[in-house]
Parts: structure tokens; sequence; C-alpha cells
């Protein structure tokens, strides 16, 4: 038997102050969420609408679930009446089309713009040039029930530490650059998401505030 809480804990007690887990469950039964529910764990994502459906509807609802997979348009009606954040969200799109279904429930849903920064043609998000003409477009900003609140990305899936951390820490600058030139009165616009099972440590030395951690918690996905 996979300890849960045990691991659960461990990850928590390496993370510093201000950085905070969103637990991975995908491929994972509710069982398995309910033993690190049940540890105090109340941050959960999932990659995967059709997986989350399932879920959302039995298990407590006072989690908060963040959406971390590559969403298609289509799909949004489906998560927007609970939904605390999207993590990857990578074109206007996308954006829009969360503000229409937030707006159906009277909501504002929190989303992260996710980049492209990993030398893998496999992954989604946004080049930084294609973030920064997204931004600088500006019709982002007459959307009222979507709130910015930092970007999100993914290092390359190696063993190389160095490559993870140039990457990451390119993430962390651009941050930087955009907080300062089109968030600056915005203290919602905070958060960075990069961090998962095997660079989460490496992650949280270039200024992670989320990490997400699915296998080092609930081992092997089940299904």
């Amino acid at each position: 038997m996979h300890d849960i809480k045990g691991h659960l804990h461990e990850v928590l007690a390496s993370l510093p102050d201000g950085v905070r887990l969103v637990a991975v469950g995908k491929y994972h039964p509710c069982e398995d969420i309910m033993a690190a529910y049940d540890a105090g764990q109340r941050i959960f994502g999932e990659n995967h609408v059709q997986e989350l459906a399932k879920k959302q509807p039995v298990l407590p609802q006072d989690i908060e679930w963040h959406f971390i997979g590559h969403l298609q348009t289509n799909k949004v009606k489906y998560i927007a009446s609970y939904i605390s954040m999207i993590e990857a969200v990578d074109s206007l799109k996308l954006l829009r089309e969360i503000d229409r279904q937030a707006a159906k429930h009277d909501r504002v849903v929190k989303v992260l713009l996710e980049l492209h920064v990993a030398q893998e043609d496999t992954k989604y998000g946004l080049s930084l040039d294609a973030c920064r003409n997204l931004l600088e477009e500006g019709s982002w900003r007459a959307l009222q029930h979507v709130q910015i609140c930092g970007l999100m990305t993914m290092a390359s899936n190696v063993d190389d530490e160095e490559q993870i951390r140039s990457e990451l820490m390119a993430a962390a600058d651009f941050f930087d650059e955009v907080k300062e030139q089109y968030f600056g009165d915005s203290p919602e616009f905070c958060e960075r998401s990069w961090g998962m099972s095997h660079d989460y440590p490496i992650a949280v030395e270039c200024r992670s505030t989320i990490v997400r951690v699915g296998t080092t918690i609930f081992g092997e996905r089940k299904y």
C-alpha cells in the first residue's frame, strides 16, 4: 500500500513558506484523493475534463480544483461552475471562452498564462514573444470574469539539472518583465507555477510559488 499521507507530508515539509502544493490526482481513484484530503491537503489538480467531471461531484466541496492540462475551448463549459484556477491558458481564444462561460455562473475564474520554455516540441504554451503580443494587444483587459494571476510552465523532462534550472529561470525573469509592464498595479498577479515530481526542488530555487506533484505523492497511475 502506497503511503499517501506520509509522502504528502514529506513533500509539504520540503516546501518553503509561500509555495503551495497542487496534489495531482490524475489516473488515481477518489479514495487516493480522499487519503490526501484526510491528511490535510485541499488543492488538487486534474489534466482531463472527463476525469475531473466524475470526481468533483463525489469529493468534498471545499476542494480547490486546478485544471492543469491542455484545455480545449469546447470543454470549458463543463468546469466553469466550480474550477478555482485554470493553469494552462495558451491563447486569447481560450481566455475569452473562459470569460464567457464564467459569466454564465457569475464567477471570476483565476487563470495562468502557459509559457513554452522547454526544448521539446510536445509541450504546449505560448512562446515569450507570443505572450508579449497577447498582453500588448490588450483586449484581455476588458474581460470581467477571468483574472490573470501569473504564469505556468514545464521544464524539459531531462536529467540535466542545469538545463531545467536555465529554462525555469527564463520563466522567472519573464514573470518580472510582464509584472512590471502589465500588472504593476495588480497584486493578484503573483503566481509562478512550475515544478513537478521530478524537478520541483529546482523549481522552488527558481522562485516557483505553486508546484504540481502527483507521482511522488500518489505513486504510479492506477488506471
